[in-house]
This record gives C-alpha cells, sequence and structure tokens, in this order.
C-alpha cells in the first residue's frame, strides 16, 4: 500500500491486518468486461488488482421497505467514503443493484469522474473473477451479509460477521502479496453502536 494512502489512513482505528495464504471460491444487475474499463486505462501486464476495498452501504431508511436509500446520517457516511477514499488512485466503483449501495458509491465515483459499475451480490464469481483479472483500484460497496464472505472469495479475512443492525463502519483493504491477500480492517466516519 502506498505512503500516501497510509497517511491519509493514519487517522483511522487499524482493527486488524491478516495475510491468507489462498483465495477461496463462490443483488440485481450484472458487471460486464466493458463496464471494467470505466477507469483510467491500465497496463496489459499486469495480472491483479493492485488493491481492492470493501464497504459496507451506509446506514439506510426504513422505507421503501424493498429497497430503502440512506439516512441523512447515511448520506454523510457515504461523503465519508469519498473524502476517505479520493486520493488513493480509485480507478474502478462497483455496487450492488440497490439505492443504499448506490448512494454510498456515488460520492467518490462523482468525486472521480467514474462510472458506476453493477454487479449480481447473488452470484459474485464471475464479477470477482473479472476483478481480480482486472488492474486497478477497486472500491466494492456491498451489505452486511456479503462483505466478509467477498473478502474471504478474494483470499482474505473476513473477520467474522457484520452486525446488520448498526455496523455500517468497516473498510476492507485487501492487497495482493507474494504470501497471498493481505487484509486490513479498518472503522470510518461517526462512531456506531447498538
Amino acid at each position: 500500500m502506498g505512503l500516501v494512502l497510509l497517511l491519509a489512513l493514519a487517522g483511522l482505528g487499524l482493527v486488524g491486518c491478516s495475510p491468507a495464504d489462498e483465495a477461496a471460491d463462490s443483488s440485481p444487475a450484472g458487471a460486464s468486461s466493458a463496464a471494467m474499463q470505466s477507469g483510467p486505462a491500465a497496463s496489459s501486464e499486469a495480472v491483479q488488482p493492485s488493491t481492492i476495498f470493501l464497504v459496507r452501504h451506509a446506514e439506510k431508511a426504513d422505507e421503501p421497505e424493498d429497497d430503502p436509500g440512506l439516512t441523512p446520517e447515511g448520506r454523510e457516511r457515504a461523503r465519508d467514503v469519498a473524502r476517505l477514499l479520493v486520493d488513493a488512485e480509485i480507478t474502478h466503483v462497483h455496487s450492488s443493484d440497490f439505492e443504499r449501495t448506490r448512494h454510498t458509491g456515488q460520492p467518490l465515483a462523482d468525486e472521480l469522474g467514474l462510472s458506476m459499475n453493477l454487479y449480481d451480490h447473488g452470484d459474485p464469481g464471475p464479477f470477482l473473477d473479472e476483478v481480480m483479472a482486472t488492474p486497478g483500484r477497486h472500491v466494492i460497496v456491498g451489505h452486511s451479509n456479503t462483505l466478509p464472505d467477498l473478502a474471504e472469495r478474494l483470499g482474505g479475512d473476513g473477520y467474522g460477521e457484520i452486525v446488520e443492525a448498526w455496523e455500517y463502519n468497516r473498510l476492507y483493504i485487501l492487497t495482493p502479496s507474494p504470501q497471498g491477500m493481505e487484509t486490513v480492517l479498518l472503522r470510518f466516519g461517526a462512531p456506531v453502536s447498538p
């Protein structure tokens, strides 16, 4: 991870760091190879993304029940994500196709001039294969019940279940290394508690 990113994250609470030795195996709307090209052109020599950031959608509203957007606190947390990652050289922003996830990633995508790539959270295997084959720095916005699994499928540490009712502040940073996928878990934005 670059020095600039480490300095930008210096004020955050480090929760854990873990290298993993091997990658693990296997929302509406799918990502395509063309959609992965939304960021700056990458060198064809690279075979792995340099860094993958996983973040849960921000605080969700109660209504509508089937696809709620964000609360005022959630909109502020989405802006926190954008402020935190604006200088991290992000090249791709991905979201499941729900209001709360799209609205969490959109401020960052807008700030960077990137389009939002949608993926199928119910069948993430093909999407994750594309992410691993697409060089660059990827932000993936997901859900409490998908992020630990995504981290593990990418070869990192899922750090256990996310508390669905209130835990909106996890940020996973996964970086390939010779020892496997290194995982750093950080907390960001306003504190959350039960």
